[in-house]
């Protein structure tokens, strides 16, 4: 594992880093190949500990360049539902780490996994992230349930905005209007409901209502 590498085209590293702003260095993997190349390694994953995995994890979240820390969250939601409960929190700090709205919605990921596993947990698991100092740590507690339908917790959902609903923060209030947009499609009544009850950003209210 330790020895694994991707192979990357250069010819990829100047619009994949423009398009993140340049804040992270690629090798040049594009999604499906990266997907490609890394299937044996996820494919191994299974068959191993969960302990082993996290170490996996922890490597290649460490290295420079970004299309290692999609690996090391890829290797993270393969081995989610095997994880216990504590193993799961000590994934909680990467979201803080090398963080941008790619990297914290793919961690995202990772925890609804989980939950689908273990719902008994979520009230844990969104308290982990619920007021949290750090905005990305929060945008995960907004957007925990994201996929959510008739499991989705409307009491913690509502806390998780209230928290945040004055947060000068862009990807705060993206992520408070991609939460109600995506259950407005399930319970659109509801979101109605909640945003006339609530005075929102002009940007969180815009992309709420989108399909209601």
């Amino acid at each position: 594992m330790s020895q694994f590498q991707f192979q990357g085209n250069s010819a990829n590293i100047e619009p994949m880093g423009a398009y993140m702003r340049n804040q992270f260095p690629f090798l040049g993997v594009k999604s499906p190949d990266r997907k490609l190349q890394s299937r044996p390694l996820l494919k191994q994953s299974t068959h191993q500990s969960t302990q082993l995995v996290l170490e996996w994890v922890a490597e290649f979240y460490g290295r420079r360049e970004r299309e290692y820390q999609y690996l090391a969250i890829d290797l993270a939601v393969h081995v989610a539902k095997r994880l216990s409960l504590q193993e799961l929190h000590s994934l909680t700090p990467y979201v803080s780490q090398k963080a941008w709205w790619d990297s914290v919605d793919a961690w995202r990921k990772v925890f609804d996994v989980y939950l689908k596993a273990h719902p008994e947990d979520k009230l844990t698991v969104f308290e982990w992230f619920y007021g949290h100092p750090d905005f990305w740590q929060r945008r995960i507690s907004i957007t925990l349930q994201l996929l959510e339908k008739e499991t989705l917790d409307t009491e913690l959902l509502t806390r998780a905005i209230e928290a945040d609903q004055t947060t000068d923060e862009f990807f705060i209030q993206k992520a408070i209007g991609w939460a109600l947009r995506s259950y407005g499609k399930f319970a659109p009544d509801w979101v109605r409901r909640f945003l006339a009850t609530h005075e929102l950003s002009a940007l969180a209210a815009r992309e709420a209502g989108k399909y209601l």
